[in-house]
């Protein structure tokens, strides 16, 4: 395995790829070497328009030298316009944004919420989830591991159900349930898709009992799916949805977007962050909107996603393909990690996932129809 090692002063806690990346443009990175590689993982699904595309980067650059950062003592233009904007791009009656830093953070402030408005602790969650590396995100986790710390923090773990199982989900959502929370198409796992009769079945028990309906959308939101939301992709609303990943193309920002039913009672002080909404941050995500808008890029993502899909089932050793949009899933009859790495000698990055089967395809929303038939072409060459 390939980690942080040739720093002395960095813990080697990631795997990494092959490269020491200098540089990028559009699904392109650039290693010290100046070899190109084709990026099919996006930097964890986190450079939506590519790159370092130069409209954001000139939004950065003009901000930065303007106001680089105020704490939220001030209000600031940038930070409710991009909040006004993820309201108009959500479907009703998610109509409320809280900003902050992170996934993880997000997530936590969606399970405060629900505590909060519900007056109740527990929360069910999937077996296969991913929410994040915080105490109270650990221990929605599904995975020894991350459960394990979250008991060494001393905070309770959900209630994990398997998912799309319909039964299981009613039999565990009760009056004592705060909230369930979900990823409308489960990332790490594999790019797994909940079913429209389990979110439907969520959505009805959760109003039935009282409990909140979450959507953790770190890693399907923010256009991966070919609809700005997942929940658009899914047809089931939630009571309220986090976004991060891919909202500001690079830079950290995390975003909670919340019926107003969710927090008609939030007052000053309830919820805070530092650095949550910074101007620089606010100017890149309005950016990447704007981008992803005049370059059509949700059409985009739908075009090519439907060319992927359709030539990796032919391809020999894949048995399905999972996910939608550009979180994708190849099911394969080997190991995902040695096709990741036989990708590798053809400059071509992808991602694994806790099924050790899957290869998981996180590309940029500006992903070509040209750039997939490469990344098409270097499967075919690594699955004989």
């Amino acid at each position: 395995m390939l980690t942080d090692t040739d720093s002395p002063a960095l813990l080697p806690v990631y795997a990494t790829f092959p490269l020491r990346a200098a540089s990028g443009h559009g699904s392109w990175l650039v290693d010290e070497d100046g070899n190109e590689w084709l990026d099919a993982y996006g930097g964890h699904a986190v450079a939506t328009c590519g790159h370092s595309h130069p409209a954001i980067v000139a939004a950065i650059a003009e901000q930065a030298a303007t106001l680089l950062f105020y704490s939220t003592a001030v209000p600031h233009a940038g930070r409710e316009r991009l909040a006004e904007e993820l309201v108009r791009r959500s479907p009703a009656p998610l109509a409320k944004v809280f900003f902050c830093n992170s996934g993880a953070e997000a997530n936590e402030n969606l399970l405060g919420l629900a505590r909060r408005r519900t007056g109740r602790t527990n929360v069910v969650t999937m077996k296969g989830g991913w929410h994040g590396r915080t105490a109270a995100t650990l221990a929605c986790t599904d995975g020894a591991r991350y459960e394990a710390s979250a008991r060494r923090a001393g905070v309770p773990l959900s209630t994990k159900v398997a998912f799309n199982d319909i039964e299981a989900l009613i039999g565990a959502v009760d009056e004592t349930i705060a909230a369930v929370l979900l990823e409308p198409v489960q990332g790490f796992s594999g790019a797994r898709v909940a079913s429209s009769d389990f979110l439907q079945a969520a959505r009805e028990r959760c109003d039935a009992v009282g409990a909140k309906l979450l959507y953790d959308e770190v890693q399907c939101g923010t256009g991966r799916l070919g609809t700005f939301t997942a929940a658009e992709s899914v047809g089931v609303t939630p009571d309220a949805l986090s976004m991060a990943k891919g909202l500001a193309a690079g830079l950290p920002i995390g975003a909670v977007i919340a019926a107003s039913s969710l927090v008609d009672d939030i007052a000053v002080g309830d919820l805070g962050s530092t650095f949550g909404g910074g101007p620089v941050p606010c100017a890149a995500a309005l950016a990447n909107l704007e981008v992803i808008d005049r370059e059509q890029l949700l059409a985009n993502v739908r075009d090519v996603s439907a060319m992927l899909v359709s030539e990796c089932r032919t391809l020999p050793g894949v048995r399905r393909v999972h996910g939608m949009g550009f979180l994708l899933g190849l099911e394969l009859d080997r190991a995902a990690v040695d096709v990741q790495r036989a990708l590798w000698t053809h400059r071509i990055l992808t991602g694994t996932s806790t099924d050790p089967a899957t290869l998981r395809l996180l590309p940029p929303l500006s992903f070509s129809m040209a750039e997939a038939g490469l990344l098409v072409d270097g499967l075919r060459k690594v699955l004989p």
